[in-house]
């Protein structure tokens, strides 16, 4: 029996597909390049497949109400990419970096001056309000599949803005129940370029896929690149 979408996701599933289908036409020179596939439209065929299978498994974690469920609507696309690569016999490392390579080639499409303001946005102190009140919301855990965090305020001598500890990760118990744990850490190297092409700066030294207690994620803003054509 084929499985039903949640109503908060068929609401926005158009959408959703959308930003697949620009990605696999990103995906396109890379996988050729890469991974010395030639049937590329075939590839993207069978993503888009298995993408509608991942709507279906995907974790209804409150909605609008939760900035968590656009995390799952923005990154549970690669773990559709990631099934048919690895089907394909492509490398998990080599996935990675493809992934990696199709997000930064998303972003960047966006003009500079609309990223770096919504990094500033997001290192603003009305985020981090917002942000401080979502992490006492998320130690209810209303949503068995949600991500569960603490808001980190810097203390004497710490250079980052803010930070975020992650107790329990959405997208390690999704990789658990569904057998993607072999390319869950993908999902973990999206977050550097998740940000850096915000301007803003990620420094983190463990995860919760990696095994660790949690993941420290810790934000500052990203010094300005020097330019060297001045003298």
């Amino acid at each position: 029996m084929a499985g039903v979408v949640h109503p908060f996701y068929e609401q926005h599933r158009g959408a959703m597909e959308a930003v697949m289908r620009r990605r696999l036409d990103l995906a396109q020179p890379i996988l050729r390049e890469r991974a010395q596939i030639s049937d590329t439209d075939g590839i993207g065929r069978e993503v888009m497949d298995e993408f509608g299978i991942v709507l279906t498994q995907m974790p209804y974690v409150g909605g609008a109400a939760s900035r968590m469920s656009d995390f799952f609507m923005r990154f549970l696309g690669f773990i559709a990419l990631g099934r048919v690569l690895r089907r394909h016999r492509v490398p998990v490392a080599m996935i990675g970096e493809i992934e990696r390579d199709i997000l930064q080639a998303e972003l960047l499409s966006v003009p500079e001056a609309e990223r770096l303001a919504a990094g500033e946005q997001f290192l603003s102190a009305e985020n981090q309000a917002m942000l401080r009140a979502q992490a006492e919301v998320s130690r209810r855990e209303a949503f068995a599949e949600d991500f569960v965090y603490d808001f980190v305020e810097p203390g004497p001598g710490d250079s980052f803005a803010f930070g975020i500890d992650y107790k329990a990760c959405g997208f390690c118990k999704f990789a658990e129940r569904h057998g993607d744990k072999d390319v869950l850490p993908n999902l973990c190297g999206l977050d550097f370029v998740a940000y850096a092409t915000r301007g803003i700066r990620l420094e983190r030294t463990q995860t919760l896929a990696g095994g660790a207690s949690h993941c420290n994620f810790r934000f500052s803003k990203a010094p300005a690149e020097r330019d060297d054509t001045r003298s």
